[in-house]
């Protein structure tokens, strides 16, 4: 008897499974639930219940929905693909930090997007960042809650495109945001507040580094917003629309490490801090225009007169300020 054609009949159909369970496993979106068990392809009708397996059976560039409010992790998750990671309308997901940071990017030219979630430490156990990015093209973070982390609630530290809209990042035992070496941030629409280092801290270390800041809440912290930069480098920073308050110093650019340190002030309320907007070190300048600048504690607008360089449009209303409204030389420009 010929059995080839039955061996060619079997290896046919084990040669359709394989495939079959390729496609599976790289399937554009797989799902998360409550009552979900982990298995090899995250579908629909077979929901995993953590995290890391939804990362593995989602191809790359797909998509992890989470279909209900629970926590999806029981440790730290690394996420070395493109994938967006999404809470649907009326569920809330929870990824924990637990013996590390919450969620760690460090793959190059991944693009991450997060969406509805809620990211906190677990009690006793929780340590480390909430989001802590080192490697990466592009972290967009939608609608999320990121709270009283052990670490910083979002750490960038490499080259990427970061966006952050409608987010509230709060009571972070270091800072809410720390945007450094090469990142370009930009924040919108975000509540940033009780972080006890800084609430946005952008950083030019081994290369240049910008912040775009826009209609946010910025509240306590040793500054609201603080750019500074290391000898060679620069940090660009603009704040508009938006209010800071309650902090040791509202909006700084700090060019004492020897870089090159630019902040833009427009249409702000900056209140009830210790200085309202200041600049130190010779390589830091400041523009101001539209900004009212009311009852910190120290100065309204304060330039350190160490070759820092403020100038104002001559329309900010400073009123108010404890120690005085000014100190050392404002430049007043028109606007061209």
């Amino acid at each position: 008897m010929d059995r080839r054609p039955f061996l060619r009949g079997v290896l046919a159909c084990l040669a359709g499974l394989l495939l079959t369970a390729a496609a599976q496993a790289q399937a554009f979106r797989t799902y998360l639930s409550f009552t979900g068990v982990d298995n090899p392809t995250c579908g629909v009708a077979t929901p995993c219940r953590l995290l890391p397996a939804a990362l593995a059976a989602v191809a790359d560039g797909g998509e992890v929905w989470i279909l209900d409010s629970a926590n999806y992790n029981s440790g730290p998750v690394d996420i070395t693909k493109s994938v967006t990671i999404l809470a649907v309308p009326g569920a809330v997901g929870s990824v924990v930090a637990k013996n590390g940071n919450a969620i760690t990017i460090s793959t190059p030219g991944v693009k991450v997007a997060l969406r509805s979630l809620v990211i906190v430490p677990v009690a006793g156990a929780g340590s480390g960042d909430g989001i802590n990015m080192t490697a990466g093209a592009a972290l967009t973070i939608q609608d999320c809650l990121i709270a009283n982390l052990v670490g910083s609630g979002i750490v960038v530290n490499t080259a990427a495109i970061v966006s952050v809209t409608e987010t509230t990042i709060r009571h972070n035992s270091s800072a809410g945001m720390m945007i450094q070496n090469g990142a370009r941030a930009f924040v919108t629409g975000a509540t940033i507040s009780g972080n006890a280092a800084y609430g946005i801290y952008v950083q030019g270390a081994a290369i240049d580094t910008t912040a775009e800041i826009a209609d946010s809440t910025i509240e306590q912290g040793l500054s609201g917003v603080h750019a500074m930069a290391a000898t060679g480098t620069t940090a660009r920073v603009s704040v508009s629309d938006s209010r800071v308050f309650g902090a040791s110093n509202g909006l700084v650019a700090d060019s004492t490490a020897g870089g090159a340190v630019t902040l833009s002030a427009g249409n702000n309320r900056v209140s009830n801090n210790g200085t309202g907007i200041g600049a130190s070190g010779a390589g830091a300048k400041i523009w101001a225009s539209g900004n009212v600048v009311s009852n910190n504690l120290g100065y309204g607008l304060w330039n350190n007169g160490n070759g820092s360089i403020f100038e104002s449009a001559g329309d900010n209303a400073v009123r108010n300020n404890a120690s005085a409204n000014s100190s050392g030389v404002i430049t007043v420009l028109p606007t061209m």
